[in-house]
């Protein structure tokens, strides 16, 4: 399973969203749209103007949502 978590520098919600995904054991990707614009067009063309943002094959969403990250893996 694929997994991107969108993010920026010192995001409290980003921090607790990766450390949710490792304690599941499930590898992602980081890709920080502070840095990366075609990053932050994607996100801003999925509707999201937050991060972090998740993304998988199937679906994704904003914000620090372990009720979602629950349903990985």
């Amino acid at each position: 399973m694929s997994i991107t978590v969108y993010s920026k520098p010192s995001c409290v919600q980003c921090t607790a969203t990766t450390r949710a995904l490792e304690r599941k054991g499930l590898d992602y990707e980081v890709i920080d749209v502070s840095t990366d614009s075609e990053a932050f067009e994607h996100v801003a063309r999925l509707g999201y103007r937050q991060v972090p943002v998740v993304e998988t094959a199937d679906q994704h969403w904003s914000g620090f949502r372990p009720d979602m990250i629950g349903t990985l893996g």
